[in-house]
């Protein structure tokens, strides 16, 4: 630690290019969804499939690797496995512009569902240590921007792409450029020492013993279930927006991409950012509000985004659909911020990768596919609407239940860290079980 000084500036730098490395994780995530109903035409696939590729298929694969990933973060160098991860994850969204079928298309999400496994959870544990524990919402925050940074920049060039040079082009321009941004990370970042804000010293911490950790904390089970609920409307919803606005409001693809662009990418980017800074400012006063701001934004949101799925009128609904991405996207940057404080250095990847386990295989996974399943179940009665009251559903379900989970994890975070806070961590033991 005495030997590591870097200044304010190369700080912000590395948050820069981890929050860039993200939005590449999402650019290279949900360029499939802009393009699937050329996809969807082409390939001959049902809404169902295209749930199955874009959330449950990849969210199994992105979970189950990100476990044994994350543990090697927690004892390895993490800026080498975000480098590899993202030359993996790159090349695989490359090579689904080759698909001739539904079954080598998925083969090649599952490709990037590997790679993006190792992400975040690496590049969590390196924030948490170029950042101090009162700087670590806001830091978390602004890393979480390249989630809505990348979604706007796959939109808009995925959008563009797919009416004038077709949807395989697409996966070839947003998915080589990672490779390079690969070799830049690996040249120009440090490998921070680990714990290098916490007093404790670093011990190997077995996994079942991070797992324990993680559930002898309730507000963390709480908070997970309550990002897995939010995550559920959330890829439920926008994966399923572009179908929507081509089927209901016949939108042509490049106009969606910008559309969507505006709305999710700047609208849930700002929300992101706000959110850190909004967490930092009342958690402060009062630490329960790390959880109660993500419930209230979370209930605030749910009228706009049903006003959205119910109105025709194409003029107005992208002005609210703004709004509502700005809302809902107000929760991960604390909840991340809530486990790291909660838990030792050395298991702080491991901690990130069990939190996205819970919220991928929920939202991610289950989100589209119960969409896409009631969309194609509804269709015999409602014809092209199904899509419409099938989001109606997905939103109102997802959100009560955040909202409440929410709520309920603010008030256990209240005696949560009064417990941790009471323990010697510098000399406590992790059990072997």
């Amino acid at each position: 630690k005495e030997n590591f000084e870097v200044g304010k500036s190369y700080r912000n730098y590395v948050l820069f290019m981890l929050m860039v490395v993200y939005s590449f994780n999402f650019i290279d995530r949900q360029i499939l969804v802009i393009l699937q109903e050329p996809i969807k035409a082409e390939l001959g696939l049902s809404d169902t499939q295209l749930g199955l590729m874009t959330g449950l298929t990849f969210a199994l694969f992105y979970v189950i690797m990100g476990l044994p990933i994350a543990r090697l973060a927690d004892r390895s160098n993490r800026r080498n496995i975000v480098a590899i991860s993202l030359t993996v994850w790159s090349g695989m969204t490359a090579l689904s512009g080759f698909a001739q079928n539904f079954w080598q298309l998925l083969l090649a999400r599952i490709g990037v569902g590997i790679g993006e496994a190792g992400g975040s959870p690496p590049s969590h544990s390196m924030i948490s240590d170029y950042f101090p524990p009162e700087q670590r919402a806001t830091a978390f925050s602004i890393y979480n921007m390249g989630i809505y940074i990348g979604i706007m920049v796959g939109f808009l060039v995925g959008g563009w792409m797919a009416d004038t040079l077709g949807w395989r082009v697409a996966f070839f321009v947003v998915g080589l450029p990672g490779i390079l941004l690969a070799v830049i990370l690996r040249l120009t970042i440090k490998e921070p020492p680990r714990g290098f804000y916490d007093k404790e010293k670093h011990q190997d911490v077995p996994l079942k013993a991070v797992i324990a950790h993680f559930r002898s904390y309730k507000s963390m089970t709480l908070l997970s279930l309550a990002c897995a609920m939010t995550s559920f409307t959330g890829y439920g919803t926008t994966n399923f927006m572009p179908a929507y606005l081509a089927r209901v409001h016949e939108m042509s693809t490049t106009d969606i991409g910008v559309a969507l662009a505006i709305s999710i990418g700047v609208g849930g980017g700002l929300g992101t950012f706000a959110s850190g800074f909004l967490a930092d400012k009342l958690g402060k006063k009062d630490i329960r509000w790390y959880m109660w701001m993500p419930a209230l934004m979370g209930l605030v949101s749910t009228p706009f985004g049903l006003y959205v799925f119910l109105s025709d009128d194409t003029a107005n609904i992208m002005y609210v659909f703004f709004i509502s991405a700005l809302l809902s996207s107000m929760y991960l940057g604390p909840s991340i911020a809530v486990c790291h404080s909660l838990c030792k250095a050395n298991m702080r990847a491991l901690v990130s990768a069990i939190l996205f386990f819970i919220l991928n295989i929920i939202g991610l996974g289950l989100g589209p596919l119960a969409t896409g399943m009631l969309s194609d179940y509804l269709a015999a009665d409602y014809g092209v609407l199904s899509i419409r009251y099938a989001l109606v559903i997905v939103s109102i379900f997802g959100s009560a239940l955040a909202v409440t989970l929410f709520y309920w994890a603010g008030k256990q975070l209240a005696i949560d860290s009064k417990k941790y806070n009471s323990i010697d961590v510098e000399h406590v033991e992790m059990p072997e079980l």
